[in-house]
């Protein structure tokens, strides 16, 4: 019996180690949960943006950020005509107080931005970028999808050619210094999944499971037929072995995602024009040039806003 026992336990040590697919809820955030769990952000932005990001007095007293029942709202002005000689047209950009590593995140979204000049994202982030790993969960610009999903780190990430996902691959090298910023980007096959279209099939669900094996992103349009029922409906448990092939699947095996993703931030934010949108905007078929449009045509930017739902987040 001892030695059945001492066997059994030696076997059992060097078994594989499986990541559990069930996670228990430990955050939910709807309505004013946002404001009382995001920070809002005052800050020049990093992506050159034709953007002023104003603080968090001020974007309630412009209704930049609202909230109601199981509605928060975060958008751009569309009232006022900008100087070229003065700062960017206001908007928001919020962060989470906490931090989170091994997790899944679901982001039920009815609306997001939309239109010539912007560019918005929902993303994580570490310190000290890119040391601690980015993770692009939501973004595009000037309208143009499909979403574009995409991590960026230091040297030393690689993702294979080939990989289990139903998205397209952008690049298989992560670092940001050998891509010119770019990272390693995978485009979702689903037009649905970004700007106007995805607004008019009345949003969606984007999900992303992130472990020290890999990372992987879901998307489910609101309009589709195959959404598991514990995305649909933000039950206390998930289990994401039914979700089926993800979007975007990035693998660990010659990328060490514990040492580059570190404890991440969630960030919201709404730019304009900048690095991508701004030299992008030519090919966009847009009029005028980015700035000179997001500088005179403050109503084109009604539809510049995201309507978030709830964002539900969940540990082991």
């Amino acid at each position: 019996m001892i030695y059945l026992w001492i066997t059994s336990l030696l076997f059992s040590l060097f078994l594989p180690v499986v990541q559990s697919a069930r996670y228990y809820q430990t955050d939910s955030h709807t309505g004013t949960g946002f404001l009382k769990s995001f920070s809002v952000e005052a800050i020049s932005d990093p992506t050159h943006g034709r953007v002023r990001y104003v603080d968090a007095s001020t974007a309630a007293s412009q209704n930049l950020t609202y909230a109601s029942g199981d509605h928060f709202v975060l958008r751009a002005d569309y009232k006022k005509t900008l100087s070229s000689s003065g700062p960017g047209r206001d908007s928001v950009r919020i962060q989470s107080n906490k931090r989170y590593t091994t997790s899944v995140m679901i982001f039920n979204i009815r609306h997001m931005p939309q239109g010539c000049g912007t560019w918005p994202a929902v993303w994580t982030v570490g310190d000290n970028w890119p040391n601690q790993g980015e993770i692009d969960i939501l973004e595009g610009v000037n309208d143009q999808g499909p979403n574009r999903i995409t991590l960026h780190t230091n040297s030393g990430c690689t993702m294979p050619s080939s990989r289990s996902q139903t998205g397209t691959s952008l690049g298989n090298n992560c670092d940001v210094a050998a891509t010119n910023n770019a990272g390693c980007g995978v485009e979702v096959t689903d037009t649905r999944s970004y700007g106007s279209i995805f607004n008019n099939k009345g949003g969606g669900w984007y999900a992303v499971e992130r472990t020290s094996s890999f990372i992987k992103v879901w998307f489910w349009s609101r309009a589709a037929d195959n959404i598991p029922d514990d995305v649909r409906n933000g039950y206390d448990e998930v289990n994401t072995d039914n979700w089926g092939t993800p979007r975007a699947y990035f693998p660990g095996s010659s990328c060490p995602m514990s040492s580059k993703f570190g404890p991440h931030n969630i960030v919201i934010n709404l730019t304009f024009c900048g690095d991508w949108a701004g030299s992008a905007y030519g090919s966009s078929g847009c009029p005028l040039s980015c700035n000179d449009y997001v500088n005179n045509n403050p109503s084109a930017f009604k539809d510049a806003y995201f309507d978030f739902q709830w964002l539900k987040i969940y540990g082991l």
